[in-house]
């Protein structure tokens, strides 16, 4: 569902996408679930949003570089420049050749010793697992639901997987967790509610 052209990614073996190293606290044939949830699983262009400010730019690319350490500097800048090319479904945006440099350059000094800041989640499908969003947002709700206090990560994941197929709205969060929307409201800060917003917006443009 990503509308992005990955041909350059898929033929350069370029990884986008990585299941967690942290041990689950189960395993299914659908995935993994983690009680504490995990830090360790990437999955970039994995819905309709699409990259729409620098600061996430650079950190898409810091990523796929902490993803891709072999690649060298010349490496990465094509990289960048693929990404950065509008019509390639990455951005929303365009950029020119001076700040696609410096964008690349400013990434690639980074240290990659520290991974890059990412959302915690509790609950990763297996690509190959061939659940429909329902199927996958009654597993969610049956888990994350069925557990005690519903957490801000758990909006966002349940966010994520509402936004595959529809406009996220908050009954439908509330739904897909089993609880009120008096809790959701609760629970959503300004970040989630500009990540709802985002992603809507996003949903609306394809």
């Amino acid at each position: 569902m990503s509308h992005r052209d990955l041909t350059y990614l898929n033929n350069n073996r370029i990884i986008y996408r990585r299941y967690s190293s942290d041990i689950p606290t189960s395993s299914n044939s659908w995935g993994w679930y983690y009680a504490n949830g995990t830090y360790g699983y990437y999955a970039l262009f994995n819905n309709k949003a699409k990259i729409n400010t620098i600061r996430s730019l650079k950190w898409h690319l810091l990523t796929l570089w902490y993803l891709n350490p072999e690649l060298d500097n010349d490496k990465f800048k094509i990289l960048t420049e693929y990404i950065c090319y509008k019509q390639n479904g990455f951005v929303t945006f365009s950029i020119g050749t001076k700040l696609i440099n410096q964008v690349a350059d400013d990434v690639f000094k980074q240290d990659l010793d520290t991974p890059p800041k990412n959302r915690q989640r509790k609950i990763v499908f297996k690509d190959s697992s061939g659940l429909s969003t329902t199927e996958k947002l009654k597993i969610v709700g049956k888990i994350i639901g069925g557990a005690k206090g519903v957490k801000q990560d758990d909006i966002y994941e349940a966010m994520l997987y509402i936004h595959e197929q529809e406009i996220i709205t908050i009954p439908k969060i509330a739904k897909a967790l089993k609880c009120t929307t008096r809790t959701i409201y609760r629970k959503l800060n300004n970040e989630l509610n500009e990540e709802k917003q985002l992603l809507n917006k996003q949903y609306e443009k394809v």
